[in-house]
Formats: C-alpha cells, sequence, structure tokens
C-alpha cells in the first residue's frame, strides 16, 4: 500500500493527472418541481405570518402614536408596553375572563360534541340529515349568529326571557349585567363551536373497527364500559387536535364578544382579544404599543399549548 501511494505522489510530482474532486450533482426536475410548490406556501407564510408577527412585536416594543405610525419614526422602549399591561387594573379581570371564557367553552363544546357524535354514530334515519342540520351554526359568519343571539338575549324583547317568563321565572338581563355578560357570551361561543367538535369526533369514530364494539359485548361489556374502555382511549389522538385547535381559535374569539357585549357592562366580559382591540382601536387615542403587548401575549400562550401539544403526542408515539 505505502508502495502505492509513493507511486501516485511520483505520477503527482511529474505532472500526472491529479485525482478530480466529485462533481456536484445537478437538481433533477423532480426537486425542481418540488422547490416550485414550495414557492408559493414559503411566501404565504412569510407575508401573512411571519411578517405580521414581525409587526406586532416591533410595535410592542416601541412608543408608537398616530403620528409615528404614519411616518414609522417611533422610538424604541424596550419591555415598557408590557409593563404598562401587567400594571393596568383591567389585566387581572381580562386575564381570569380570558381562563374561564376558554376553558368552559372548551369543555362544553368538546362534551356536546363528543355526545352528538356518539349518537349519530348509530347511522338511524336522518341521521345524516340531522348530521347537516347541526353544521349551520358553524356555516354562519360570526357577525349574523352573534347579532341572533343578541336578539334572543334580549332583556325586554328577547325570545329567551319569554320562555323564562312563561315558566314563572324572572326575566335576566343577559347582556347589560355583570353578573351574566360572561355567560352569555359563553353560551352563545359554544353554541357555534358544538358542531366543528362534532364533525371530527364523528370523523374519528368511523375510523374504530366496530369489531371491536361485538368482541367487548359478547364479552359481556355494557354500553358505558365500551365507550369507556374502547371509544374513548381510540378516539385520545383525535380528541387532543380537537381541543388544541378549539383551544387556539376560543382564545383569539373577538367578534362574538364585541358584538354582544363589547366586553361590558364594566368589563365584566373583557378578554385577551377585545382588551387588544379596545387598546388599539377602541380609543380616541389609541394605544398601539400596549395593545400590541395584548396580542402578543395570547400569541405566547397559544404557542405554550402547541408545544405542550407536540411534546405528548411524541411521548405517546415513542411509548
Amino acid at each position: 500500500m505505502s508502495a502505492t501511494l509513493q507511486k501516485s505522489d511520483h505520477r503527482a510530482t511529474l505532472g500526472g493527472p491529479a485525482p478530480t474532486a466529485p462533481r456536484r450533482r445537478r437538481p433533477t426536475s423532480q426537486q425542481w418541481a418540488a422547490w416550485a410548490f414550495l414557492t408559493p406556501v414559503t411566501l404565504y407564510l412569510l407575508l401573512f405570518y411571519a411578517y405580521p408577527l414581525y409587526r406586532n412585536l416591533d410595535l410592542s416594543l416601541r412608543h408608537y402614536t398616530v403620528r409615528s405610525f404614519v411616518q414609522g419614526d417611533a422610538p424604541f422602549t424596550g419591555l415598557a408596553n408590557y409593563r404598562t399591561v401587567l400594571d393596568d387594573p383591567t389585566f387581572a379581570p381580562a386575564l381570569l375572563h380570558t381562563v374561564v371564557f376558554t376553558a368552559v367553552c372548551l369543555v362544553f363544546q368538546y362534551a356536546l360534541g363528543l355526545a352528538l357524535a356518539v349518537f349519530f354514530n348509530q347511522h338511524f334515519r336522518l341521521s345524516a340529515t340531522l348530521r347537516a342540520l347541526f353544521l349551520v351554526p358553524w356555516l354562519l359568519p360570526l357577525i349574523v349568529s352573534a347579532s341572533t343571539w343578541s336578539w334572543m338575549l334580549n332583556s325586554e324583547s328577547g325570545v329567551v326571557n319569554a320562555l323564562l317568563s312563561a315558566v314563572g321565572i324572572d326575566p335576566v338581563n343577559w347582556l347589560t349585567s355583570p353578573d351574566w355578560s360572561l355567560a352569555s357570551v359563553i353560551i352563545a361561543n359554544v353554541w357555534i363551536g358544538v358542531p366543528f367538535n362534532l364533525v371530527v369526533l364523528y370523523s374519528g369514530l368511523q375510523s374504530i373497527p366496530a369489531s371491536l364494539h361485538e368482541a367487548a359485548a359478547i364479552d359481556g361489556a355494557n354500553a358505558w364500559q365500551r365507550f369507556w374502555r374502547i371509544t374513548f382511549p381510540l378516539l385520545r389522538p383525535v380528541s387532543a387536535i380537537t381541543l388544541l385547535l378549539g383551544l387556539v381559535y376560543t382564545l383569539k374569539v373577538f367578534d362574538i364578544i364585541w358584538i354582544m357585549t363589547k366586553g361590558g357592562p364594566a368589563d365584566s366580559s373583557t378578554t385577551f382579544a377585545t382588551w387588544s382591540y379596545q387598546l388599539g382601536f377602541g380609543n380616541l387615542v389609541p394605544a398601539f404599543g400596549p395593545g400590541a403587548a395584548v396580542g402578543n401575549l395570547l400569541v405566547v400562550a397559544a404557542l405554550v399549548f402547541g408545544l405542550i401539544y407536540v411534546r405528548v403526542q411524541r411521548k405517546q408515539a415513542m411509548s
């Protein structure tokens, strides 16, 4: 082997052909096609996700006024806007309302959606027609749904109070009482979100083999035991993604609350989403920086729960 190396060195010294470096492979047509498909998606994400997030972060780190917002010469203030938000007396109630609104909506949307999915999984007559009717709240524009619920819950002429009066119950100030305003928007949002949970969970039930239920029934398991021991565990991955999507959607709900109560009365139904809008656009002197800071808190919350979901899914896949 040493003789061979000496021979090759001798040839190189005498001007013989030196070993050439491997040539770089040119992209194939399939690789060019892959890049062609990726380019529009990448541009879309950069323009409509990355850039708005960057601009919102920049807004939260500077002192913007209407003039500086137009001219772009706002001074850098660091975390001053976040300190302003944390010291604001509205922060604690808005945080509490956001947590209560999100948690209660998720629980009822998932529970009602799962119950309806199991019910429609029986494949009885008119099952498809009724499932289509249950999709109506999800298909309606949010402004239509919120306006409808505002009319139904009106203190003086609402149909809900009319029904309560018919059974001998005193009318309730659903939208004008601090004790009931948050419950009113929760009811409306649950009604809108149940169809989404129904569709996703019903699709998950379709993927569970019927033979498992038949075998459990032969072994003597009743309906509840079959659901708790077979259906619910096998539906766990679908349930996880349903709850995650519902969480992200519910955190940023703005239309329903703003149309029905505008966060009032006395901030009794104010959440981070409505507070962010009110700070940035709801006052004569807009506070762009604090409004963007509140919006970033929502983004961070959604990101944290998304990372938790990814971590849990990875652990389940490894186990």
